[in-house]
């Protein structure tokens, strides 16, 4: 797979204190990656790294093979960013607005009105198209600014808590958004944020910060698997299971009888993939299976308990 971005032991300190300390880790092309992590983590800073607004102190960073700082304007040319407080010219209108950034972004004079008009209908702004942004809702900003920082086609697109302030309407459509930039675009999405239901739904991948340092990285998926080392599973019956078959799970390797009531069971499974055996075992004994229900960690128990320090 292709790198969209690379970090090799990234360090950026501010006179005593450390923003940013040996991180290192890889962002695949068209993934969306999100960086989690509380109040002065240094997510923030992790972007502005990535685009050549600040230098590292240590370590090396890439995005698509180029360097942000010595090559700052081709990165750029590469990447949009979408800040957590966006600013428009509230006096000017979302065309002219979108006008601008996108002559600032090198977009060809010949294409900019189609561009424009483009983005505006993406993002559902176009029956407001010569309104002033001064009039704007929240929610219509925020689409705006995610224009704004898709006008020029960038192949990453960094967002720094895209839904904040956002009513739960006006969040979903941005989240949305982001998902189908993703999904149908294939555009690599950087995403910062606090929102960890809005991180589980749409990131393929999280890494977790805290005072700097990477804590833990992967799926939600391997990063459960880290943590809790067997899984706990539900099985509804429709009839009581026969005894010679309770004990006959009891008895295999990697499975343990949490709770037996007549028609439902309690079991902790050493690894996911033993599930689909214990099933087989149980239909082949007689037993009657209305439903088996694994059971789901969420990102936010992930988070709390990385923050806590249960990690391996």
């Amino acid at each position: 797979m292709t790198h969209a971005i690379e970090t090799d032991h990234l360090t950026r300190t501010f006179g005593a204190i450390t923003a940013v300390a040996n991180l290192s880790l890889s962002v695949e092309e068209g993934e969306v990656f999100g960086i989690l992590g509380p109040n002065g983590a240094g997510k923030t800073t992790v972007v502005r790294l990535m685009n050549g607004i600040l230098s590292p102190s240590q370590g090396k960073l890439w995005v698509y093979g180029k360097d942000p700082v010595s090559d700052g304007p081709e990165v750029r040319s590469m990447t949009g960013v979408l800040t957590e407080s966006p600013s428009h010219y509230e006096r000017l209108t979302a065309r002219q607005n979108l006008t601008f950034y996108a002559t600032m972004s090198g977009v060809a004079e010949e294409k900019l009105p189609n561009r424009v008009w483009e983005m505006l209908q993406l993002f559902g702004l176009e029956k407001r198209a010569d309104d002033l942004v001064g009039g704007f809702s929240k929610g219509m900003k925020q689409r705006l600014a995610l224009a704004r920082a898709l006008v020029h086609e960038p192949k990453v697109l960094f967002l720094d808590e895209p839904t904040a302030g956002l009513d739960p309407g006006a969040a979903k459509q941005v989240d949305d958004l982001i998902a189908e930039l993703s999904r149908q675009e294939g555009r690599t999405v950087f995403l910062c944020t606090h929102n960890l239901h809005e991180a589980q739904l749409l990131c393929d991948r999280v890494a977790m910060l805290n005072q700097g340092r990477l804590l833990a990285m992967g799926t939600i998926q391997e990063l459960t698997s880290r943590i809790w080392q067997v899984m706990s599973v539900d099985v509804d019956l429709l009839t009581p299971l026969p005894s010679d078959v309770l004990e006959h799970l009891k008895g295999l390797e990697g499975i343990a009888i949490e709770s037996a009531a007549p028609l439902h069971l309690i079991l902790r499974v050493r690894q996911r993939d033993l599930i689909p055996m214990v099933v087989q075992e149980i239909v082949h004994g007689g037993g009657e299976i209305v439903r088996v229900s694994p059971r789901e960690y969420s990102l936010e128990e992930v988070y709390f308990a990385i923050q806590k320090g249960d990690f391996t």
